[in-house]
């Protein structure tokens, strides 16, 4: 199955065209705006550096948060339009999902939800074992040590660091964002249906008085 998988929840804009568990064309920038004006134009790149038209593609797999309100509004926006184009089936996927696809054993992804919150889900090789809920710093390290209770784990996502003081012992990565890589390959293994934004709460912004 060709599969273009895209990000724009986190503070990177990637893009992968996939066959199955091939990697065909990859390409991330990071950025902590202007996912708007860089997506199309990356996606066009990598369409031709695996050398296919966008007719060729059978899925389109798209973060569809928590993160970046603009951000994921962008990526998924374009998917859409997408998939409404081309007849591809759109599937969204949880950017916290794709940031542990790949980690092994006991994973908690958290990304930096600011003012002194995480996004937080637990996963236990990939799978999940909690719902992705928004919460203070203090609610989020007691949850991790909690579910960890003493085990060996890793915390991934750039909140990662604001609760690794609980786990000393535990493996931190940062990534700027999900890879797109992982995305598309999360992506062929679910059923396409509706695709909506994963908002865990309001947005910082508000309307003038």
């Amino acid at each position: 199955m060709i599969v273009l998988g895209l990000d724009t929840c986190l503070t990177a804009c990637s893009v992968a065209v996939c066959d199955g568990a091939r990697v065909l064309a990859y390409e991330s920038q990071a950025m902590a705006r202007g996912h708007q004006e860089r997506l199309a134009p990356m996606a066009e790149r990598v369409m031709a550096q695996a050398g296919l038209p966008f007719a060729a593609l059978q899925r389109i797999g798209v973060t569809v948060g928590p993160g970046s309100f603009t951000g994921l509004r962008v990526g998924l926006a374009f998917g859409k339009g997408l998939s409404a184009a081309l007849g591809a089936p759109l599937a969204g996927v949880g950017a916290l999902e794709a940031l542990a696809a790949e980690a092994e054993g006991l994973t908690f992804a958290a990304i930096d939800a600011r003012r002194e919150q995480v996004y937080l889900q637990a996963f236990e090789d990939g799978r999940p074992l909690s719902a992705p809920d928004a919460l203070a710093l203090g609610v989020a390290a007691a949850r991790v040590a909690e579910i960890a209770a003493g085990r060996p784990l890793t915390l991934v996502g750039s909140g990662a660091p604001l609760i690794a003081d609980v786990a000393p012992a535990a493996r931190v990565l940062t990534p700027e964002g999900a890879d797109a890589r992982l995305v598309a390959r999360l992506a062929a293994e679910r059923e396409p249906g509706a695709t909506r934004p994963l908002y865990l709460r309001a947005p910082d912004a508000r309307l003038p008085a």
